[in-house]
């Protein structure tokens, strides 16, 4: 009985696990076999035999008979004298099986034991966590906030699971307490050591497309796919969606009456402004679509270098923009082409590369950045609006103005 008492304390934890009798045995049998390694420098004569229904484990050793004195190997051979101690009738040349009992292999043997098999236990856990959050990768996911540090929020799932929220995948205006529920969508999982890493992400545009599936029936039920999604989290975002129905207007029955469908997920991402466009495989029409809500005069394409010059009314150039830019921004990356925007009724512009044997090409691009991209379209701005939506001191943007007007000047 002493092996099954052993084998009981060692396995006492196993309730908390999600681990059945089965595999802990399976398990069992690879930690004795190791220890019979190490304490007899090979465990290839050893039998071990499980019963899970009893929870018993007995170890056996298998020795060789031979004369006294000539035992070579104390592992695999066993003398005469000593065999028939166990079994009187034994002789030379004869197979000896003997029980080992796990007492016997010491205090310190039995301690790195139990070690082992907490280690095992917790690998065998580990790999099956991960098992189970690989296959939640780029689905929503609920979890509540345990920990909040500087640079990342750390929660359990009921499971007691730890899923990581890093600060970078969090969307800026969110602000979380312990105990509060937390939504995001499972981006990565990745084993470091034997510990499972779950990633969970809320500024993934996959997120907004899971939020579309899991609130708006359509969606769900496949009468309306989500083409693309674009974001710049907690600010814009853009969504092509398309349905093969004609009866269905994708982009009514995503919105609502009166936003109705999309107000929860616009609150659940900070109060983030989406924009739902029609998809069409019209790229002019897709592009007019996707600079909403600015209405676009004409488009010149240049397919092979994926760039579009868009021709818009002045009053309408600020909305094609947007605030910060990020409405011409997210139209190039929905579309997947370099938008240009050009002033109806003005001839007389300058590309802003024309310029880049006075103003550095960094200054150029972050002009770039923000849709600005000829002379004129930057001297119609006002200096400290430009400085608050680039890195550029107000003393670059100066210059920058007076090398342009001096063009014109001339």
């Amino acid at each position: 009985m002493e092996n099954i008492a052993l084998i009981e304390s060692f396995s006492e934890f196993k309730d908390d696990k999600l681990i059945d009798r089965v595999t802990l045995m399976a398990i069992l049998e690879d930690v004795f076999r190791n220890a019979l390694k190490k304490k007899f420098g090979s465990d290839d004569n050893f039998d071990i035999i499980i019963n899970p229904d009893k929870g018993d484990l007995e170890i056996w050793r298998n020795r060789i008979v031979v004369a006294d004195g000539e035992v070579e190997d104390s592992n695999q051979e066993i003398s005469l004298t000593a065999a028939q101690k166990i079994e009187p009738d034994f002789e030379v040349g004869e197979d000896v099986s003997e029980e080992v009992k796990l007492i016997d292999l010491g205090r310190r043997s039995i301690l790195a034991l139990r070690q082992n098999l907490i280690s095992k236990i917790h690998e065998h856990d580990n790999t099956n966590i991960y098992k189970q959050f690989k296959d939640l990768e780029g689905e929503i996911y609920t979890a509540e906030v345990h920990h909040i540090r500087h640079r990342a929020i750390i929660m359990l799932d009921d499971e007691g699971n730890e899923i990581i929220l890093p600060k970078d995948r969090q969307i800026p205006s969110d602000f979380f307490r312990k105990g509060e529920n937390v939504r995001g969508v499972i981006e990565s999982v990745e084993l470091k050591g034997n510990k499972p890493s779950i990633i969970m992400s809320r500024t993934s545009p996959l997120f907004l497309e899971k939020l579309f599936e899991s609130e708006i029936p359509e969606v769900f039920d496949g009468l309306i796919t989500v083409k693309k999604v674009v974001r710049i989290p907690g600010e814009k975002a853009k969504v092509a969606v398309d349905s093969y129905d004609d009866r269905i207007d994708p982009v009514g029955a995503c919105v609502g009456m009166k936003g109705s469908r999309i107000h929860g997920i616009v609150r659940e991402l900070g109060n983030e402004n989406i924009d739902v466009i029609n998809y069409t495989n019209n790229v002019q029409l897709y592009i007019t679509r996707a600079l909403s809500p600015a209405r676009v005069t004409s488009i010149k394409l240049n397919e092979e270098g994926k760039r579009a010059e868009v021709m818009l009314k002045p009053e309408e150039v600020s909305k094609a923009i947007g605030r910060g830019g990020h409405n011409i921004r997210l139209a190039g990356q929905l579309t997947g082409f370099e938008i240009d925007v050009f002033r109806e009724g003005v001839e007389e512009d300058v590309e802003l590369s024309e310029f880049s044997d006075e103003i550095d090409s960094w200054i150029i691009e972050e002009f770039s950045k923000i849709g600005l991209d000829t002379a004129k379209s930057i001297l119609e701005q006002d200096v400290s609006d430009l400085v608050k939506r680039t890195d550029l001191e107000e003393e670059t943007v100066n210059e920058v103005i007076r090398i342009l007007k001096s063009e014109f000047e001339d």
